[in-house]
């Protein structure tokens, strides 16, 4: 008795795994997904509050508003910023991401400048702090001169 009820169970399964493929087949391929649209308008904007203090220079602290397409704000080089910042998404390493805590950084300091940049670049939110505590650092924020001021 049981190994009839093993056999129709193995010829069961045989049977059905025999049918799919040849359902799948009549029925034709399956249609490929239309893709998405890429969004546009506000959701590919770029509106940013930098916020500098502890430069050194009166002319470089402060809260800057800065937008793109059009430049705009009271960014002091705004169109300059702006065209850093459409340079940004080719290079390699995402600029608004902290250092990682085992990078291996010169001990060098850069000075006692802060700076917070929040808002939204290309339609993603950013909230990211900057300093130049160490090599590492001051790269970091080299690497989005003129959003933030040049400091010595």
């Amino acid at each position: 008795m049981m190994r009839r009820l093993a056999l129709t169970a193995v010829v069961s399964l045989a049977a059905l795994s025999a049918a799919a493929p040849l359902a799948t087949a009549a029925a034709g391929p399956l249609p490929l997904p239309l893709p998405l649209p890429v969004l546009q308008g506000e959701d590919s904007s770029t509106h940013l509050t930098v916020v500098v203090s502890g430069s050194g220079n009166p002319e470089a602290d402060g809260t800057y508003e800065l937008e793109c397409d059009p430049a705009g704000g009271s960014h002091p080089v705004a169109r300059q910023a702006c065209d850093r910042l459409a340079q940004l998404p080719g290079e390699s390493a995402d600029p608004f991401a902290p250092v990682a805590r085992d990078a291996m950084c010169t001990q060098q300091f850069g000075g006692p400048a802060t700076a917070r940049i929040t808002g939204t670049w290309q339609g993603r939110s950013i909230d990211s702090s900057f300093d130049r505590s160490n090599g590492c650092e001051i790269g970091r924020w080299n690497s989005l001169r003129p959003v933030l001021p040049n400091v010595r």
